[in-house]
């Protein structure tokens, strides 16, 4: 069967945003070592595998090698995220930064975002990106400074509350 040929899309080998805590650190690098404890055993799974011999018909061989590959592949990953890894460290600064926690008024409502990496990122748990809309329009603002966030046609305006 032969594959149709397609065009890389915009989210095509992003670069790697190598901003995390040490938190999202030592998952990564526990992660690692969970995938390089399960490729000895799916290596030696495909090599069993293999000397069944026709490996046209043998589904069970491509199935036990795309797993190699995906195990591969994610010790690949994660290996370059924590050999490029910079980790955050909270500054008690009285501007926002990366690392900091703020307290937002806007829509007479309060929110409180924490701004990471964008490994990080959740928006349910009030963690955002500061390549985020948002993030990229707190960065820099004290406490009593408002950002007008536009998002579809509608602004909002948010007052800066407090920073942590």
């Amino acid at each position: 069967m032969q594959l149709p040929k397609r065009k890389p899309g915009k989210y095509t080998n992003l670069p790697n945003d190598p901003l995390m805590t040490g938190h999202k650190f030592a998952e990564l690098k526990q992660e690692l070592e969970s995938l390089q404890k399960k490729r000895p055993h799916a290596a030696s799974e495909v090599a069993r595998l293999a000397e069944l011999g026709d490996f046209s018909e043998n589904v069970e061989y491509q199935l036990a090698k795309g797993r190699l590959r995906g195990i591969n592949y994610g010790i690949m990953k994660r290996e370059r995220q924590l050999a490029d890894a910079h980790i955050i460290e909270p500054t008690g600064s009285d501007t926002v930064q990366i690392g900091s926690t703020v307290i937002i008024e806007g829509n007479n409502a309060q929110k409180t975002y924490t701004i990471l990496g964008s490994t990080e990122t959740d928006p349910t748990k009030g963690i955002i990106s500061y390549t985020s809309p948002l993030g990229q329009e707190l960065l820099g603002k004290k406490i009593g400074e408002s950002v007008d966030l536009t998002v579809a046609k509608k602004t909002t305006a948010y007052t800066i509350i407090g920073i942590t």
